[in-house]
């Protein structure tokens, strides 16, 4: 079976999919260890790669590459990769979704944003008409062989919403994603006007969307929910605690007490992305 059908068949399963964004190899291997699926995160992959926040920084040769580098170190999850508004051009889109169907991608995210583009749950964001929006993604969809394709809305006006989730849900993609949805009551709207088209959630810390947890989604007909930044936030809180830990101690580090990370543990979990491919490799030790 294809990337793609893998991911559509858990879609359209009666049990909603989570995928966990991931921002580096690094966080790949922890989230690897936990779901079965991963959502390669604009914000998260902005913020790792360039050092930048997610308004329309990303090359997308670097987001191509990663995902390549994700697909030989995880060959059996899934990778939702978040292609932005297709780095602007519809024939650009479509190269894009060419390379990344060829590396092994399951499936994409395409936003009718304008540039200059937000983050979904920043304000200041600006929307395509729609017709050029779904003349994009119509092409998109005649692009893509497997691939599973998210037609994504960032509108911000309650009629605009309701109209474009509507018209969304009308086209060939497989999946839509209202971003930045404010409410379940607006999960309750978005769900109707779709009619039986899968829905996706988008939930990220100090977002705009309420916090709720799988079975509360999938009460609500959500059918995948991706967390865009748990791995990056945890890290920078993770990260800075460390740091301001060995300032205080003068530059001593920290006993490797049970369940902390030294080397042995950190070994432990990249040796996995190799013998993933040659199980009878023996692991590392130090």
């Amino acid at each position: 079976m294809s990337y793609g059908n893998a991911l559509r068949e858990d879609v359209l399963a009666a049990e909603i999919t989570p995928l966990i964004g991931v921002f580096d190899m690094f966080s790949a291997s922890l989230a690897a260890k936990h779901y079965n699926g991963m959502f390669v995160s604009g914000f998260g992959f902005a913020a790792s790669y360039y050092g930048l926040p997610d308004i329309g920084f990303i090359a997308w040769p670097d987001m191509v590459n990663f995902v390549q580098r994700l697909r030989l170190a995880f060959p059996e999850h899934h990778l939702l990769v978040d292609i932005d508004d297709g780095y602007v051009d519809p024939e650009v889109a479509c190269h894009v979704v060419e390379h990344l169907e060829q590396i092994g991608a399951s499936g994409v995210i395409l936003e009718d944003q304008k540039r200059p583009r937000r983050c979904g749950h920043v304000d200041g964001k600006q929307i395509l008409p729609l017709p050029e929006y779904l003349e994009k993604l119509d092409l998109v969809l005649q692009t893509r062989r497997d691939l599973v394709v998210v037609a994504r809305t960032d509108a911000t006006e309650e009629s605009e919403i309701l109209r474009r989730a509507e018209a969304l849900a009308s086209t060939d993609a497989d999946v839509v994603l209202v971003d930045g949805v404010r409410s379940v009551d607006w999960i309750h709207k978005v769900r109707r006007v779709i009619g039986d088209k899968p829905l996706l959630f988008n939930q990220i810390a100090g977002g705009k969307s309420p916090r709720l947890s799988l079975p509360e989604l999938e009460e609500l007909g959500v059918n995948v929910a991706i967390y865009s930044t748990p791995c990056l936030f945890a890290a920078q809180s993770a990260i800075d605690s460390a740091l301001m830990s060995l300032k205080l101690n003068n530059g001593r580090l920290p006993e490797v007490t049970p369940g902390a990370v030294g080397v042995a543990e950190s070994l432990a979990l990249l040796e996995k992305n190799i013998s993933r491919h040659h199980p009878r490799r023996q692991p590392v030790r130090v």
